[in-house]
């Protein structure tokens, strides 16, 4: 189930132009039925917090951006961060990220 989610969004997000300035994608990572994809941001003092969520609907795949303030200067532990951060923007917002009216 999870890894029909996987691939589909490795699909849509899997073709990258090649130089784009920041390094190589990171793999996706499914956390209770949303894909994170840790995307830091090469910054002159180092990287910047950065990623999206997606998660499948019957409507059709929908993605959430981030980027936040919180820089490191090693990309290592900038994906674990964003990868932290997204689990924090679910646990906190859920599907009400995509701007549905949740009720």
């Amino acid at each position: 189930m999870p890894s029909g989610l996987v691939s589909l969004v490795r699909n849509l997000f899997g073709r990258k132009e090649a130089g784009t300035g920041s390094a190589a994608a990171e793999t996706a990572t499914e956390h209770e039925g949303f894909l994170i994809r840790p995307a830091p941001r090469r910054q002159s003092s180092g990287w910047l917090t950065a990623g999206s969520i997606a998660k499948q609907f019957p409507d059709g795949l929908k993605e959430y951006s981030f980027v936040r303030a919180d820089v490191f200067a090693d990309r290592d532990a900038a994906v674990a961060f964003s990868i932290s951060k997204a689990k924090q923007i679910i646990a906190e917002q859920g599907d009400r990220m995509f701007g549905g009216g949740g009720g």
